[in-house]
């Protein structure tokens, strides 16, 4: 089989020298050492989670006497997750559609259509990147309290339908867009809506990847909002409920790392699945042209 040429920025010529093979062989190593730091957390405590409290407590050694998975099946039915994983769920699922929509409506008008004042409102959505999150947690809840939309999902939504960093990644986009096509869609005669879902989100598949993915790993994380909103039992989301779970007095160390588990698996999936688009936007969103 033919072996492919190099096509980065060492080329197969530059390997011929001591010191391109030196510099590229501790380019290796440097990043073996950055996987392994960022890793070990995560092995450690899915390790972890199979030992019982007393190997949990006494053993040194990394890992487990034995990879029996009926621990985890305990901390499971004492966790009672199942019912929290919908919660998770629906919230998780009302945030992608809000965080699609809205801010992609924003985009659209700031990247598209650009009305007039258009500039100003580009710059505060810049500037409330410059804004902390949590300083908003006071207002945006007593605002919640006003409505009377406590105990709903709702606010959860729509709290990702109005995100800046989602904002600015649809306006570079839908800058790139061939405004052609845009052209052409007026001429048929379509409204600025029918060419927002007809045309501009057809076009803009690999940002609404990248957008969604963003929003369901930070819906699924997200703890303060939930507590605060979500007060009833029934409704609490995995990361409430891991952490109610967490002040019980029956718990220990060790059923706490299994519970941990049960809440990584998701992400760590959403990950795998669609790392490719993650990677191929961090490299195009650093091109112009």
């Amino acid at each position: 089989m033919k072996k492919l040429p190099r096509t980065g920025v060492i080329r197969d010529y530059d390997m011929h020298s001591v010191s391109v093979k030196i510099g590229y062989a501790f380019i290796y190593i440097l990043c073996a050492v950055m996987v392994i730091f960022a890793l070990f957390p995560l092995v450690w405590v899915v390790l972890a989670g199979f030992k019982d409290l007393k190997e949990f407590m006494s053993s040194t050694s990394i890992l487990p006497n034995s990879f029996s998975l009926s621990l985890f099946l305990k901390t499971w039915d004492q966790l009672g997750i199942a019912r929290n994983y919908l919660n998770s769920l629906i919230s998780v699922a009302g945030s992608v559609v809000c965080a699609l929509v809205f801010n992609g409506l924003l985009g659209y008008g700031l990247a598209i259509l650009k009305p007039k004042g258009y500039g100003f409102v580009k710059k505060l959505v810049m500037l409330s990147l410059l804004m902390p999150t949590t300083i908003s947690i006071v207002p945006l809840f007593m605002n919640i309290q006003r409505l009377g939309m406590g105990n709903s999902f709702l606010p959860l939504w729509l709290s990702y339908g109005a995100n800046a960093m989602y904002v600015v990644l649809f306006v570079q986009f839908f800058e790139s867009l061939p405004g052609s096509m845009i052209e052409a869609s007026r001429i048929d005669g379509c409204t600025p809506l029918q060419t927002f879902f007809r045309i501009v989100m057809p076009l803009s598949r690999p940002i609404c990847a990248v957008v969604t993915i963003f929003a369901i790993n930070a819906s699924w994380s997200d703890f303060l909002l939930p507590y605060l909103v979500l007060r009833g039992g029934s409704m609490q989301t995995v990361m409430v409920r891991l952490f109610v779970f967490s002040t019980e007095q029956t718990v220990n160390a060790d059923a706490m790392m299994r519970s941990v588990v049960f809440s990584m698996i998701p992400p760590i999936i959403l990950f795998v699945l669609f790392q490719k688009q993650l990677t191929e936007n961090s490299v195009s969103s650093g091109i112009k042209g």
